[in-house]
């Protein structure tokens, strides 16, 4: 058969033996070399083809095309234009540090698929030719027999047709938080992927068993190698940051151009030099251009990073720091995200008495019903499931895990908190004989020599176990008549609660030496129901709680069945009383706008198929959301990368997701992702209180240039003293506000709306205000000392030092757009103070020393200027706060 035919085929609907016959195969043989070969030749290696990436030269050289970085470039061209060659070297150097950190941050944004690549890559064992061999997994082909026992990593798609006690855990696949049981069964063809039980597929990993398949799809053509082909087709979206910034700078390009060619034409227009007119447009595009913004943004959003970090998120990419101060939708995974990842017993209902256990996780923990002593049929339950139990319990690194089924381990775990250690029970009773657990059967049973007597423990599915029993344990232990309808509906409201629900049995077995199914199928005496869940972290509650206080919508997206997925989304407040859950066949049945809709109204979607995240996610997005995406598995990673921030889990995730997402959370906490959004609100912050900083100066240098070519007067500052002034504050005042600490009520107010620019008119209004009176001071004081004899160099020095005092008291308003500045007080931002002195001893050199004073044109003044300077400053810095205090009452 063909690639493209054998995609065609529903295998898991089909018998073992049509699949076998479909693809000319032997169970019993193999396939021979010769047909291996052949098949290899046609069907190509059992590996994921990478995509193709741009070079190290090409995304180098992309990194100077964004329109900030233009800016910055043509800055330093005019300047080198100027002759000013330390100046061009300060600012392309300011560029090639941008180009080189976004390089660097890129570097690893399109190793998702190479993750994934090795990810499927191991040793298999092979029939061939009628005998075993052990092979690379990257050497199989279609139709050939694969056998499968505990502990191995499954190599490609598989069509079982032999399966003893074969479980596999699926969660990285299916997000499946339990181990699922494997048979060979044929299933109707509407099964959805993670219901399979016949299909063994590729990166999932066995923990119990035996069996063996037949491979029906390798490479690309995987389960997996879908989920490749969905993480190559989803775009590289640009982050709100990115797409406001790029905005920005192509309106204050546009402004700045069209500035430049009317001061030209006016000048012309009023019989100046066409030289002159254009240096006086140089000066002024020199003037206008934020030379230090795109450093503050890099340079913010890296302290951002660091902040991050310090509290358990790590981020690959820059501007996904402000990306989740964006975020308007959290679409969580359920398992290992808002949960522990951890199966834990909740509550035992043994004799007719209801126990509840406390703890959490696989720690043991916590306390059986009031911590006494543990009697009667509870003790029995408990005593049962320790060793009608194949899992194991370690400690290691000071955490506690699970060796085999999660099921298994929570019983190990609960009979823990009750003092029954699994070992010393397994030592006293030992095991005689077993009965696996079965698909068909749907319980396992053990037999043990208790005090000289045999019994065997059952545990498993209640309708299996409860129709074999004829009595029960009361509270005491005794044997009384069975309560079925009592059993009944204490296990239906273990089920509501979200609960899975185990059944426990056990049968005196007399003397027998052996177990056998017909020997055990009746006669059961019933032990207790033990009801179990994945639970919710605390923390994560309180995340979820907060993200709503801040207008974040939280979603869950996850694999497992609905009732689970309903019931823990009410414990968190994700989903309220009486709201429902969309599984993944509804969601296959929507069209795009009908599922626009849907995402609008529900807040959970269960048995969610990786390409149906992927649809969640882009359906958010076509509603005008700023999507955050949590996820740990291989099914997550499409998901992931479509977000416009995909966040993976470091501890319990895949390297796939991991690679695929923006952000890593080290410790696997949602309560993370809450913090990590304050960070992010709290870098935006900062980078609009610098760009509200930084304009006035360059709207009030541009001003000055324009008033004097209209008034026909010098230029008041030189294109080399607008360098200076804006290289110079920007790096020791303007940056000095990416330290500027979160404000208090960051969490209480909304997400901005997607599209909303980055400066509101206030603040608009803000800038226009602060630049005339940064053109009225430094202006109306270069006029004034000309007018009293002094020198063009002094009156420069006077317009020069305007700017610099004015930007420094006008520093003080920006730590805060709303309130004063006392009220943060003055000392939270140490930083403005380091950076004002330095600014200080600057401006002295400049005003004084000689070889500035060649280099820059300027000259010493005396104390009477530099208290007029000192008063403009201070008046800026009155009307500002008068102008916040004024909007602030509206």
């Amino acid at each position: 058969m063909s690639t493209s035919s054998l995609q065609d085929v529903a295998w898991h609907s089909l018998p073992a033996e049509e699949a076998a016959a479909r693809l000319a195969a032997s169970f019993e043989q193999g396939l021979d070399e010769a047909e291996v070969s052949c098949r290899r030749s046609r069907h190509g290696e059992n590996r994921l083809t990478p995509a193709p990436i741009r070079g190290p030269l090409l995304r180098f050289a992309l990194q100077f095309v964004q329109p900030l970085v233009l800016v910055l470039v043509l800055a330093g061209l005019v300047t080198a234009v100027l002759g000013e060659w330390v100046d061009a070297a300060v600012i392309f150097g300011v560029t090639l540090v941008n180009a080189v950190i976004g390089f660097i941050q890129e570097g690893r944004a399109e190793s998702a698929l190479a993750a994934l690549a090795r990810s499927v890559i191991s040793e298999v064992t092979v029939l061939r030719g009628g005998g075993k061999q052990r092979l690379s997994s990257t050497e199989l082909v279609p139709g050939d027999v694969v056998l499968l026992a505990a502990g191995d990593k499954v190599p490609a798609d598989l069509r079982l047709f032999r399966s003893r006690d074969l479980q596999a855990i699926e969660a990285a696949l299916t997000g499946e938080s339990t181990a699922v049981a494997k048979s060979d069964d044929a299933l109707p063809e509407d099964t959805l992927l993670a219901e399979r039980c016949n299909m063994a597929y590729a990166g999932t990993v066995m923990i119990s068993g035996q069996g063996a398949g037949i491979v029906v799809a390798t490479g690309d053509h995987t389960e997996t190698g879908r989920i490749s082909r969905l993480i190559a087709e989803a775009p590289d979206l640009t982050t709100p940051l990115t797409r406001r910034m790029t905005a920005f700078s192509n309106w204050l390009l546009l402004a700045i151009g069209l500035l430049a060619v009317l001061t030209f034409v006016v000048g012309i227009w009023r019989g100046e030099s066409a030289f002159a007119m254009f240096m006086a447009a140089v000066a002024l595009a020199v003037g206008a251009i934020p030379e230090g913004l795109p450093a503050a943004m890099t340079i913010t959003l890296a302290i951002g990073v660091s902040r991050m970090a310090r509290r358990r998120a790590i981020i690959r990419k820059l501007p996904a720091v402000e990306t989740l101060g964006s975020t308007t939708v959290i679409c969580s995974d359920k398992t290992g995200t808002l949960t522990e990842n951890q199966m834990t017993v909740r509550e035992i209902h043994a004799g007719g008495v209801r126990t509840v256990v406390s703890g959490s996780g696989y720690s043991p923990s916590g306390k059986v019903g009031d911590g006494g002593d543990v009697v009667g049929a509870l003790r029995e339950c408990l005593v049962a499931g320790a060793l009608c139990n194949d899992a194991g319990l370690n400690r290691s690194n000071r955490h506690w895990e699970i060796v085999g089924d999660p099921t298994e381990g929570a019983l190990l775990v609960v009979a823990r908190k009750a003092g029954l250690d699994e070992r010393t029970l397994q030592k006293l009773f030992p095991r005689l004989d077993e009965i696996p657990f079965d698909s068909a059967r749907q319980y396992m049973a053990t037999l043990h020599d208790i005090d000289g007597a045999r019994v065997a423990y059952f545990k498993g599915a209640l309708e299996q176990l409860l129709s074999r029993s004829l009595s029960m344990l009361d509270g005491n232990g005794r044997s009384v008549a069975l309560r079925r309808g009592e059993i009944e509906s204490a296990a239906a409201t273990m089920a509501a609660a979200g609960l899975r629900v185990l059944a426990v049995a056990r049968l005196a077995a007399g003397s027998a030496g052996s177990l056998t199914a017909s020997s055990v199928d009746a006669g059961l005496e019933f032990v207790g129901l033990v009801g179990m869940v994945d639970p919710p972290r605390p923390k994560a509650i309180a995340a979820v709680r907060t993200c709503h206080a801040a207008g974040i919508t939280v979603k869950m997206i996850t694999g497992d069945h609905a009732a689970t997925a309903l019931s823990i989304a009410r414990q968190m407040g994700i989903a309220r009383a009486g709201e429902t859950a969309i599984g993944g066949r509804e969601l296959a049945a929507l069209d795009d706008q009908a599922l626009c809709e849907a995402v609008r109204r529900v807040n959970v979607f269960a048995r969610v198929e990786p390409a149906q995240k992927l649809r969640l996610v882009r359906a958010l997005q076509a509603n005008g959301e700023v999507v955050a995406m949590t996820g740990d598995g291989v099914n997550d990673a499409p998901a992931l990368k479509q977000a416009d921030i995909g966040i993976a889990m470091g501890l319990g995730g895949t390297e796939v997701a991991k690679d695929a997402a923006e952000m890593v959370l080290t410790d696997d906490d949602f309560a993370a992702i809450e913090a990590a959004v304050e960070e992010g609100r709290g870098v935006y912050d900062n980078l609009v209180k610098f760009i509200t900083w930084t304009l006035p100066t360059n709207f009030g240098e541009g001003l000055v240039i324009v008033a004097a070519i209209l008034a026909g007067a010098t230029l008041p500052i030189t294109p080399l003293q607008i360098l200076w002034i804006n290289m110079t504050t920007a790096v020791f005042l303007g940056l000095m506000l990416a330290f500027e600490p979160i404000e208090h009520a960051v969490m209480r107010r909304p997400p901005r709306a997607p599209g909303t620019p980055i400066l509101d008119a206030a603040l608009v209004w803000r800038i226009v205000l602060v630049s005339l009176l940064l053109l009225a001071g430094s202006f109306g004081l270069f006029l004034r000392e000309l007018g009293q004899g002094h020198s063009l160099a002094e009156a420069r020095t006077v317009a020069v030092n305007v700017f610099v005092v004015v930007e420094g008291m006008y520093l003080f308003n920006c730590r805060s757009l709303k309130v004063s500045a006392l009220r943060l007080g003055l000392f939270s931002n140490p930083a403005i103070w380091y950076g004002i002195l330095m600014m200080a001893l600057l401006q002295a050199a400049l005003t004084y020393l000689p070889l500035m004073n060649r280099l820059f044109a300027t000259a010493p003044i005396g104390g009477r200027e530099w208290l007029e300077i000192g008063a403009v400053g201070v008046l800026a810095y009155l009307v500002v706060g008068v102008e916040k205090q004024v909007r602030a009452r509206r």
